[in-house]
């Protein structure tokens, strides 16, 4: 990777490599998840640290038949499932079915059909087709490097033989490497069955040892997701230029355009629109709701029937109620709007309560931060603010009032009052312009 992050620590749609492999796990209910470090370990513990995670220090990086001989002291179940932390794509579907071949005659053996199988081990088998050994690429002859079926690494087989295996690995190989592929052999020396299954997709087992293949990982990951969200009853422009980084949930009829980045937990419901070149993190889009292009939502609600942007930016606390309206260049942080609230354009408000059918003219802002402390502006219905206002928090704007363009409001303006806060206007006659002074020559 050329890169002082360890290898399983670089991202896939927005999590980790590992913790894509964490995840999977989880969702097979295990009665633990251990996981073996070595290289970075440290920082390894330090990102994914959780309560259900047992983590297992690797001093030496022997092979992998030794980094699975370190967690044996810690395993409690009577099957062992042996995933690889830089393998993040990984269906719970291939591992149950994988699951499903043990007992205590028979392991499981993932393997997968490669048209080039350079770099895996070789799937060997008799005249009955039975596996009898797994022949790392180095290490095959000639005959065995053509064939084409590859070892997975991935693995589920009897914890109470493990342990045995284990004690009898050997090193002697052209890595000088401990390596878990060598049970294979001893298991069918000890009279079991390997039965084999494969991943549905080959790229579920590809593994990144370098950013080319970290990038093809992220575009086909980009791809099943987005074939997930359209069998949902979404449509997306151009599946080629979308991205989930986190738990999206879907109704249906949603158009999403190009360019759409959806992160963290998302939820959209049916009949929204989603314009090209906007960020969604950590926000819930209502039935109907309209994100139009080029905007940056985080931590915000938009209700039914009501649209954000283009270019609006709704930071954290942001909630839109129904049928509410925000426009180009409009920044929300921490408020909410009532039914029918309008704020069209150029405007900031932070710390705000904005009553139904408010609206708020073009280059207003809430003044909500003092430089110590934050307070709270609280707007009622059928509020009119002017243009180019500035709402000095705390405040209050009742019911039905108004504020003149161009104030500066400090004070409460009570139901139905205009409130003017501005320097009067005069008119200077004879008012003489100033003229650009000629250079001399």
């Amino acid at each position: 990777m050329r890169s002082a992050l360890p290898k399983v620590l670089h991202p896939v749609a927005g999590n980790s490599m590992l913790g894509h492999v964490i995840h999977s796990a989880r969702q097979l209910q295990p009665q633990g998840i251990h996981v073996v470090i070595g290289h970075g370990a440290e920082r390894v513990r330090e990102q994914l640290a959780a309560d259900d995670l047992n983590f297992i220090l690797q001093d030496q990086q022997l092979g992998t038949g030794h980094a699975v001989a370190q967690a044996i002291p810690a395993l409690t179940a009577d099957t062992v499932l042996v995933l690889y932390g830089d393998v993040p794509l990984i269906e719970v579907e291939t591992l149950q079915r994988l699951l499903a071949k043990v007992s205590e005659q028979q392991l499981g053996l993932l393997t997968v059909n490669l048209d080039d199988p350079t770099g895996y081990g070789r799937i060997v088998r008799d005249g009955q087709g039975q596996v009898t050994a797994i022949v790392e690429h180095k290490d095959a002859s000639d005959a065995q490097k053509a064939i084409n079926e590859g070892n997975t690494g991935i693995l589920a087989l009897p914890a109470a033989r493990l342990a045995d295996w284990m004690g009898r690995l050997s090193n002697n190989n052209a890595q000088g490497e401990y390596y878990l592929t060598d049970v294979i052999a001893m298991a069918v020396a000890d009279g079991l069955v390997v039965a084999t299954e494969q991943p549905h997709d080959p790229m579920e087992v590809q593994g990144a040892n370098d950013r080319r293949q970290l990038a093809e990982l992220e575009r086909h990951y980009q791809l099943r997701e987005g074939r997930r969200l359209m069998a949902l009853g979404v449509t997306l422009r151009d599946p080629a230029r979308f991205d989930v980084r986190g738990e999206v949930t879907v109704g249906r009829d949603v158009l999403i355009d190009v360019n759409v980045i959806l992160e963290g937990k998302v939820v959209i419901e049916d009949d929204v629109q989603i314009g090209p070149n906007c960020v969604i993190k950590n926000s819930t889009l209502r039935k109907g709701a309209v994100v139009k292009a080029n905007s940056h939502l985080e931590g915000a609600v938009l209700g039914e029937g009501s649209d954000a942007g283009p270019f609006a930016r709704l930071r954290p606390g942001s909630v839109l109620e129904a049928k509410a309206h925000v426009g180009n260049f409009v920044e929300l942080k921490n408020a909410h709007l009532g039914e029918g609230a309008k704020v069209g354009h150029l405007t900031y408000l932070g710390d705000a309560e904005v009553g139904a059918r408010t609206n708020i003219g073009a280059g207003t802002i809430t003044c909500n931060y003092d430089g110590a402390n934050k307070f709270k502006t609280l707007m009622g219905e059928d509020v009119f603010i002017g243009s180019n206002n500035s709402l000095v928090a705390p405040l209050e704007i009742k019911d039905g009032a108004t504020t003149a363009a161009g104030s500066t409001i400090t004070q409460t303006v009570e139901e139905k009052q205009l409130g003017v806060a501005r320097a009067r206007q005069r008119n200077i006659d004879g008012w003489k312009r100033p003229e650009k002074i000629k250079k001399a020559e």
